[in-house]
């Protein structure tokens, strides 16, 4: 257990948050159709007369394929993943505002817990990413 001493919370942070974007993005941009049951009716209603919502599903994945760069990608400087972060927290707070609690979006909150932990970690000054 003693490694556990050398592992930074803020590494796990970041690869946690990241490779959770990362699958979530790829598989946005790769097989949208697979997430058309997760989009409410009423904002598909509100999208598709501006795009197809395959479109803006792709977008999105394309959006969190670069929150996922940005958490994973060590040689980022801290403001970069400080900027990363806030996407992720504004992100998932639209998701779950969106949305609302369901079975699917009750995981968003850890989610967003470990983005706004993030987000706090990397905008004090003293603490180092």
């Amino acid at each position: 257990m003693h490694f556990l001493g050398k592992i930074r919370p803020v590494w796990v942070l970041r690869a946690g948050l990241g490779l959770t974007f990362l699958y979530s993005g790829w598989d946005l941009t790769a097989h949208p159709y697979n997430w058309y049951g997760f989009v409410p009716q009423w904002f598909s209603q509100m999208v598709t007369p501006v795009m197809p919502l395959e479109i803006f599903l792709r977008v999105q994945g394309m959006g969190e394929l670069a929150l996922a760069g940005g958490m994973i990608a060590w040689f980022l400087p801290r403001r970069m993943v400080q900027i990363a972060a806030a996407f992720a927290v504004a992100h998932l707070s639209v998701i779950i505002g969106a949305v609302g609690i369901d079975p699917v979006t009750f995981r968003d909150i850890g989610l967003l817990g470990a983005a706004l932990a993030l987000l706090i970690h990397v905008s004090r000054p003293s603490d180092i990413s």
